[in-house]
């Protein structure tokens, strides 16, 4: 039982440990290479797609994500596209890209993370905290001119004394 175990343990390091190897071996053999960057991202957030070694078009899609997109010219070597990953992407689901291009297709695993809390940044609703009170010397001045503007409009009610 117990060598098993250890068995199991030892082939799934294994699995997991060469999963990531295979774009690169694909790349270094003369093959298309490809590359999603970062590997986990939460939904909302924006994930580089790359392709180097493909003389023609590439596209990429992964289904429950995104849908087919179709990389452009990236800097330097290569061709690339930025995508989102969509609001309706599951936390914690692992979700492969398939590449294609006229020199092969490879997939690449991109795990969907969960993000709670605060979202970081300023929320943008108009004025926010960016207002203070109008302070103590504000309020008195108002006030003294309020009390003046009534005063006047008194005074010029009166009928006039004879």
């Amino acid at each position: 039982m117990r060598a098993r175990l250890i068995s199991a343990a030892v082939l799934a390091l294994a699995a997991l440990t060469a999963a990531p190897a295979a774009p690169a071996t694909a790349a270094a053999s003369g093959g298309p290479g490809f590359t999603a960057a970062p590997a986990t991202a939460a939904p909302g957030d924006t994930v580089t797609l790359r392709a180097t070694g493909c003389p023609g078009p590439a596209t990429a899609s992964a289904p429950g994500l995104f849908g087919t997109v179709a990389l452009g010219p990236a800097g330097g070597t290569g061709q690339s596209a930025a995508v989102i990953v969509g609001r309706y992407a599951r936390p914690g689901a692992r979700y492969d890209v398939t590449f294609g291009c006229d020199a092969g297709q490879g997939t690449v695993r991109l795990a969907v993370e969960e993000r709670g809390g605060l979202v970081p940044g300023a929320v943008h609703t108009g004025l926010g905290g960016g207002v203070t009170g109008p302070g103590s010397v504000k309020v008195v001045a108002v006030g003294a001119l309020v009390a003046a503007t009534g005063l006047v409009a008194v005074r010029r009610r009166r009928p006039a004394a004879h």
